[in-house]
């Protein structure tokens, strides 16, 4: 079992990866995550060395290529970015693949497919990942510093009313909602719509820090969560507005300490 360390600023994006991980044909342990530079240097200097590290390239402390000046990376990196217009070819001088955010699945599968074929032969017990080139580094660090990222996440919807189509922007929407095999748009105006998305694939179209997947049926915008009650010792209930269809919208058990992450940054 390969494993992995990842180092990334957003803790749902984080889980999200190490959940795709987990979900593999062959399912990749994570050793740890980091958020930021310095976390990253002591969990490659004092833990248990992964055999791939998945890197962000703007984490809570600065860019994550100062991990390189600081401390020997012995792995090969995957760079996990939403910055498609730089120069990501250069990254593979000391990677093996990008993924641009939000991360498709089978585009992870298919490195980390590619890394295990690099594997035996990149890295020879005592040999350590090809370094970056000083001069490369220094040229991307200055288009990271000089470039606005791309857009990432869907900022609008088309949905169909009647014989007519309509954009609902994403600002419209409070939360999404999936009912009879359906998946639904609720407005903060109260108004409904279908959508052709799963709310699996809407998880990965929504910006993390603005959506919640509470549970298998609810995806919820911040600012639609009206209330939050204790409704077990381990259960969180939520109360949405507009009101949703479900009398009880429960957070996830599994979810719950991820949520309060997700509410108090």
């Amino acid at each position: 079992m390969l494993r992995a360390l990842i180092v990334e600023d957003e803790p749902l994006a984080a889980r999200r990866l190490a959940d795709m991980l987990a979900r593999q044909p062959e399912p990749v342990q994570v050793l740890g995550t980091a958020e930021a530079v310095r976390q990253a240097v002591q969990l490659l200097e004092t833990g248990p060395a992964p055999d791939v590290l998945f890197l962000d390239i703007h984490l809570a402390d600065g860019l994550s290529f100062e991990i390189f000046e600081q401390t020997e990376v012995r792995c090969p990196v995957i760079f996990t970015t939403a910055y498609d217009q730089y120069a990501l070819q250069a990254f593979k001088v000391n990677s093996v693949d990008y993924l641009l955010k939000p991360i498709d699945e089978d585009e992870l599968t298919a490195a980390l497919h590619k890394l295990r074929q690099r594997l035996p032969a990149a890295l020879p017990p005592a040999a350590p990942a090809p370094a970056f080139d000083p001069q490369l580094l220094a040229q991307l660090v200055q288009q990271m510093q000089q470039a606005p990222p791309a857009a990432s996440y869907k900022t609008q919807f088309v949905v169909r009313v009647g014989e007519h189509l309509k954009v609902v922007p994403v600002d419209q929407i409070a939360y999404f909602f999936s009912l009879e095999k359906a998946t639904f748009l609720q407005t903060i105006e109260s108004r409904k719509f279908v959508v052709d998305y799963t709310m699996d694939q809407l998880e990965t179209l929504l910006d993390p820090r603005r959506f919640f997947r509470l549970n298998r049926a609810y995806l919820a915008q911040q600012t639609a969560i009206h209330d939050i009650i204790h409704y077990t010792n381990s259960r969180l209930q939520t109360v949405l507005k507009p009101t949703a269809p479900d009398a009880q919208v429960l957070v996830s058990r599994e979810k719950v300490q991820v949520f309060k992450s997700w509410l108090d940054r």
